[in-house]
């Protein structure tokens, strides 16, 4: 990520944190006066989902500021994520807090509801007073409310943050394409319109082995920022694999070993070819992806005849092979993502044709101008539901 695009994201979440707290102590402070309440204070589910982190507070700030973290399932806050029900304790001992701040801050009598937005918690809201009271139902009913305007706040704070972060990341990690003698190169990213971003990618780079060329698209399963930090992971081990083997196949195999190993429940399709530009041997493997087109003269384009493996992540120690085919002089290979092809009312093997026919027109002579026109006739005026990612190269005239 360059320095410019960390500013500016750092810069938008920063923006967006400042108002989100503001809003969040102005509904605390809304809490306590309605409530005739002494304290006020958030705690947020973390990412393990294992500890419940104080986030915001009121009349109890040193909560916030000594980062209190209760474990699921324990104590006051821990209790309510756990049962997900609101929680009344008359008196405060002990026995049913875990957190010493309640007790050294001299809270009596606590009443705690939990945080949720479409059946997922995000976190508990408790209030307490200062003496003994008995919160009533009409206490809880009052918390709750007021706990689904908190949800609010911070599901559409989060929303913000990972689609600012997720195109941050998406740009830091958009490679760019090498200069190699003899080929050509053009590509395109778009991400859905429903999610702003997602866990397409793709990846040319030189290799040591003999100068030979890595070509790879893949496309992890989600959407958001986590898809794109997976996905980051995902290339980047790919790399360090196309270092070391010389077989894309094998490639893959360790590839699929390390993920499955280090991001179980993890689904991607990915396809990883190695080209020699001087020859045009082209050996790609694909784990579950589309296989790609490539021109092959007259005027014709077809999908190369690989073997499609398994997705990784869905198969522990799936065989893997890989095809063979040869990209001829002036030829043009193109790697693509299923959301080039795919429409909600279409029919795949029709929108494969049509590239392959939009690839061999014969007035398109460049890597450009075939993304080009890839892109305006498979997407015409449509918002692409998913991500698309495209990837030309075009093997030069005298490279033999």
């Amino acid at each position: 990520m360059t320095r410019s695009q960390l500013s500016d994201a750092g810069s938008e979440e920063q923006q967006s944190q400042i108002v989100t707290d503001a809003a969040m102590e102005t509904l605390l402070d809304d809490i306590r006066k309605l409530l005739d309440v002494d304290t006020a204070a958030i705690l947020l589910l973390d990412e393990s989902e294992q500890f419940l982190v104080a986030t915001a507070a009121r009349g109890i700030e040193e909560e916030v500021r000594q980062g209190v973290r209760v474990r699921a399932g324990l104590g006051f806050a821990g209790r309510i994520a756990a049962e997900r029900r609101p929680v009344i304790i008359d008196r405060v001992a002990t026995s049913n807090v875990v957190n010493p701040l309640l007790l050294r801050r001299g809270i009596v009598s606590m009443l705690g509801v939990p945080l949720m937005s479409d059946g997922q918690l995000l976190g508990v809201l408790h209030v307490g007073v200062l003496h003994a009271r008995q919160f009533v139902n009409e206490d809880v009913a009052t918390l709750t409310r007021a706990g689904e305007r908190v949800a609010d706040v911070i599901v559409r704070h989060r929303s913000f943050v990972d689609r600012t972060a997720a195109r941050a990341l998406q740009n830091s990690l958009a490679p760019r394409l090498p200069d190699i003698p003899g080929i050509e190169l053009a590509a395109r990213y778009v991400p859905g319109s429903q999610y702003g971003v997602g866990g397409d990618w793709y990846d040319v780079f030189v290799l040591p082995q003999g100068g030979a060329i890595g070509i790879t698209m893949g496309d992890v399963m989600g959407h958001g920022l986590h898809a794109a930090t997976v996905m980051g992971r995902v290339r980047s081990a790919l790399r360090s694999y196309a270092l070391e083997d010389d077989n894309p196949a094998s490639v893959l195999q360790r590839l699929d070993r390390k993920m499955q190993h280090f991001e179980p429940g993890l689904i991607g399709t990915v396809e990883y070819g190695m080209l020699e530009p001087e020859t045009g041997e082209l050996r790609i493997s694909s784990a579950g992806h589309l296989p790609p087109a490539l021109t092959t003269g007259n005027q014709h384009a077809a999908l190369i005849d690989v073997p499609i493996d398994p997705p990784i992540g869905v198969v522990s120690g799936a065989k893997r092979r890989f095809g063979q085919a040869t990209v001829g002089e002036d030829a043009l290979l193109c790697l693509f993502t299923d959301g080039v092809v795919e429409r909600r009312a279409g029919d795949l093997d029709e929108d494969l044709g049509r590239l392959c026919r939009t690839l061999a027109d014969p007035s398109l002579h460049t890597a450009e101008g075939a993304c080009a026109e890839i892109m305006s006739v498979m997407l015409q005026n449509r918002e692409p539901q998913d991500d698309v990612s495209l990837l030309v190269l075009r093997r030069l005239l005298g490279t033999e």
